[in-house]
């Protein structure tokens, strides 16, 4: 579990068990998808349809980070892009903290925000100079920044419950149309309407927003051919004292930290061993890591959990219309609570008939220097990822066993009370095989991020489809 999955509160809402008509769909009831509905809660006709719990999707995962330091991505926007999108992107996060502010003031939801000062850390010679370069443009576009060795700071970002600020919006929009436990499993367009399958049921609405971590459906999109999965380790442990700032490093893996204070209770958030998620899979490793870097106690500890992030080529989100009505927001690149927010504010905006400045910088189709560059790399590293999760893998436990049944792979667990779990160990979505994750005890995707829990049920897409076994 992550830190924040105790916060979740008790209100909960039904499984969609009937047919509906509705002039939007909103799939997926994370931040985006909560504040996207917020944003169009005065709409006469609108859906929100959530494939598990509200909240309990990749939001629960995150740091809780409301910043624009977001490593020296304006650097890299700069220089491989050019200086006026990376001003833009600048503006983009800064705002999108303004409206997050504003949605808990005027709402008054108490989710622990606190400003604190943001760090950014250049761990190795060869970052220095980059440092160097996002502090100028930081200044050059009149934001304040602290030096310090090796490091530099802003004071105007800010740490908050992500799962207590999703408590407030559900507190909100009770009386609105959600429904969880609904998972959809296709989508038509005919006469100028989309038909959505879900569960057993049919949604038909005129406009459709994606706002799902990882995209069910492969075409138009084709996102797999324009970003690559990242997974991080998380560990949260007590502290005696909080520091009121967050840092990141430059350097890609790096570390990232924040502290979070609950009443009397502190504690200090930390991310380290970040890789693509087709490299480095033994998470039980991976973890170890993270309590290493950060020199944490074991007796210390009080949650550790991982998160998988989407990343783009061009470290850009996709916050677009892809086609007659069919709006998605993905590939937020670790900053997951400012553009979720923004891609709210955008695609809600788009609804509306609304102008917005942003809109062109998140658009599906542009080109720039980072497509060609990378379209080769993550086209390699998603084969090398299907040959290789194929592979058993030397690092599982003995308590897990991989037989075959007329033909087919079946993976039994057997737990600490010695009930077998048995499923078969191929992802439903692009047939990629799954690894088992021994700390978490699910099994993960490597290609594209779905999970299942020890008994098959598929608790993330982009799978659609659990891999129970009955054996």
């Amino acid at each position: 579990m992550s830190l924040w999955e105790k916060d979740i509160n008790d209100i909960h809402f039904n499984s969609l068990n009937k047919n509906i008509e509705t002039d939007i769909l909103i799939i997926g009831g994370g931040i985006t998808g909560l504040t996207t509905l917020y944003y169009l809660k005065d709409y006469q006709s609108i859906c929100l349809v959530e494939k598990n719990t509200i909240g309990c999707g990749v939001t629960k995962n995150t740091t809780g980070k409301i910043t624009y330091l977001q490593g020296a991505i304006h650097v890299d926007l700069m220089n491989n892009i050019n200086y006026e999108v990376a001003s833009l992107y600048l503006k983009s996060q800064i705002t999108a903290i303004s409206l997050i502010k504003k949605i808990i003031k005027k709402e008054k939801i108490s989710c622990n925000l606190e400003q604190v000062s943001s760090f950014l850390h250049a761990e190795k010679k060869k970052d220095f100079s980059k440092l160097e370069a996002e502090k100028n443009f930081l200044l050059d576009n009149y934001i304040p920044v602290q030096e310090h060795n090796h490091a530099i700071s802003v004071v105007d970002t800010y740490v908050f419950n992500p799962e207590k600020y999703l408590n407030g919006l559900k507190n909100i929009l009770q009386n609105k149309t959600i429904y969880e436990h609904t998972n959809i499993t296709n989508i038509t367009f005919k006469n100028g309407k989309y038909y959505c399958n879900a569960n057993s049921s049919l949604i038909i609405a005129k406009k459709v927003i994606i706002a799902c971590h990882y995209p069910f459906f492969l075409f138009p999109f084709c996102l797999p051919l324009k970003s690559h999965i990242e997974k991080s380790y998380l560990i949260a442990y007590k502290t005696t004292t909080n520091e009121h700032n967050s840092g990141i490093t430059i350097s890609n893996p790096g570390y990232s930290y924040r502290y979070y204070q609950d009443g009397k209770a502190i504690y200090k958030i930390c991310l380290a061993s970040s890789h693509r998620s087709t490299l480095k899979q033994n998470d039980k490793d991976n973890f170890l890591n993270v309590q290493k870097k950060f020199h944490i106690p074991s007796d210390k500890i009080v949650a550790k959990w991982s998160n998988v992030d989407i990343i783009t080529e061009d470290k850009l989100p996709f916050i677009d219309e892809i086609k007659n009505n069919m709006y998605i927001a993905t590939g937020f690149n670790t900053w997951g609570m400012t553009n979720g927010i923004l891609a709210a504010k955008i695609l809600s905006d788009k609804i509306l008939n609304k102008e917005n400045e942003f809109a062109p910088l998140f658009k599906i189709q542009r080109k720039n220097f980072y497509k060609v560059k990378s379209f080769f790399s993550n086209t390699f590293f998603s084969i090398y990822g299907f040959i290789n999760s194929h592979c058993f893998k030397k690092w599982y436990p003995n308590t897990l066993h991989f037989i075959k049944n007329n033909g087919q792979k079946i993976a039994i667990y057997v737990d600490q009370n010695n009930k077998r779990h048995s499923v078969y160990p191929i992802c439903p979505h692009l047939k990629c095989g799954l690894i088992f994750n021994e700390e978490e005890k699910t099994w993960d995707c490597p290609c594209h991020s779905s999970r299942f829990d020890l008994d098959g049920n598929c608790i993330k897409g982009p799978s659609t489809k659990n891999i129970s076994c009955k054996k």
